[in-house]
């Protein structure tokens, strides 16, 4: 299965605009994309543009439409009002909400000018960029101020308990009323998919499980063990959002409790999901959906996320009967790496699936110091590469393995 607007069979890496060397935009991100061209990669996947909240997540931004000013490269760049008045009028859904919030629509016209020139450069060099679009939005955010109609105020959003949390995850995010937005042709989602696309060449929708069925837990309950599935839309969101704005470039990101309706779903839409190798090997079953034999050309595979520690930090605390699993999936795949990290990279890009994303943390062998994030943690979203760090011989490294596995073009 091809990935619209990439090639059939493709390779990327995943690192912030924060992580690059100053946490900003400019020549330090003109110079990954060099290095991603050098490399053979045709993705580069970013995390949300959006304002982050006071923790450095992206995931609680105060909007799901607005950049954040943080990242540019020139923020007392001249703008002139015809600039911020075409901007306005082209964003007039949500620019009008922005502004009443506080923001400014000066730094968002120059943080399109400066976004704008990078993605060419980065097409020019034949690289394609792959956003992110957080479910949910911020409790006290513009867009929950703005559009109070349009989310529940008797419940707010989290996940299950699971094997890893026995009282589940509780977000604290409001939740959609699906009854209310349909009442207007979802026209939120809608604007809120236009502007992810006019940001990106495709996106990665997170969560995606919440649009057959979502968690919804009671807004004076204290953890999530209480909650409920709820019906979600549907694909009705989606058709929606292509009627207006053409076939959707979009991967559904299809973790944690998945079951027959997510799953029908995501491939009516022709949505490609997502594979975690992290989370394959399990000793005693061979039935996972992450594991390696049971990978499909409709997936993006990945050695981890955001989410996840790195390869390294992952192999430094994996028990020892998961160790020989994945051992011995390096050897069926004839894997003779003695470096964990590149030893999951050939794996990843020799499976079936139509993309292959690696961190950038795990082209450099890193441990778990480097690691992105830690769900529940609000100490994480701040590693950093040094200037220097991807070298010229780990671009050739990473370019042999990605021809090798037929994914340079």
């Amino acid at each position: 299965m091809a990935i619209p607007v990439l090639p059939d069979r493709a390779a990327g890496v995943q690192l912030h605009v924060t992580s690059l060397p100053g946490g900003r935009l400019g020549e330090p991100a003109r110079d990954f994309v060099r290095w991603l061209a050098a490399a053979g990669q045709s993705v580069w996947q970013v995390l949300p543009l959006t304002v982050p909240d006071a923790h450095g997540s992206p995931y609680a931004s105060p909007s799901a439409f607005a950049t954040w000013p943080g990242l540019l490269e020139h923020p007392d760049a001249p703008v002139g009002d015809d600039e911020v008045q075409e901007f306005a009028e082209e964003n007039a859904y949500w620019a009008g909400s922005w502004t009443a919030y506080g923001g400014d629509l000066a730094d968002q016209v120059r943080f399109d000018r400066e976004w704008r020139a990078l993605r060419s450069f980065a097409a020019d060099h034949g690289v394609r960029v792959l956003g992110d679009v957080p479910i949910y939005v911020a409790a006290g955010s513009a867009d929950v101020a703005t559009w109070p109609e349009l989310f529940r105020h008797d419940a707010v959003a989290g996940v299950p308990p699971d094997a890893f949390t026995d009282t589940g995850q509780l977000w604290g995010n409001p939740l959609y009323d699906w009854t209310a937005m349909a009442a207007d042709g979802y026209r939120w989602w809608v604007e809120r998919l236009r502007r992810s696309l006019a940001l990106h060449d495709l996106v990665r929708v997170d969560h995606f499980r919440a649009f057959a069925a979502f968690w919804a837990v009671p807004a004076d309950h204290e953890t999530a063990e209480h909650g409920s599935w709820q019906p979600g839309p549907g694909r009705a969101v989606f058709d929606a959002a292509s009627a207006e704005l053409g076939p959707l470039p979009v991967v559904a990101e299809d973790l944690g409790v998945i079951d027959a309706p997510v799953e029908a779903l995501r491939d009516a839409l022709g949505f490609p999901g997502m594979a975690v190798l992290q989370f394959g090997f399990d000793p005693d079953s061979d039935d996972g959906t992450h594991e390696p034999h049971n990978l499909r050309p409709d997936q993006v595979v990945y050695t981890g996320t955001h989410d996840n520690d790195t390869v390294v930090g992952w192999w430094d605390t994996l028990p020892e009967r998961r160790r020989h699993k994945v051992e011995r999936a390096w050897a069926a795949a004839g894997i003779d790496d003695p470096d964990p990290a590149w030893a999951m990279i050939r794996l990843a890009h020799h499976a079936p699936c139509a993309l292959a994303m690696v961190q950038a943390q795990d082209v450099l062998s890193l441990g778990g110091e480097a690691r992105m994030n830690t769900p529940g943690s609000v100490a994480t979203w701040s590693w950093r590469l040094e200037p220097g760090m991807l070298t010229d011989d780990l671009a050739r490294r990473l370019r042999e393995v990605s021809e090798e596995s037929g994914r340079v073009h």
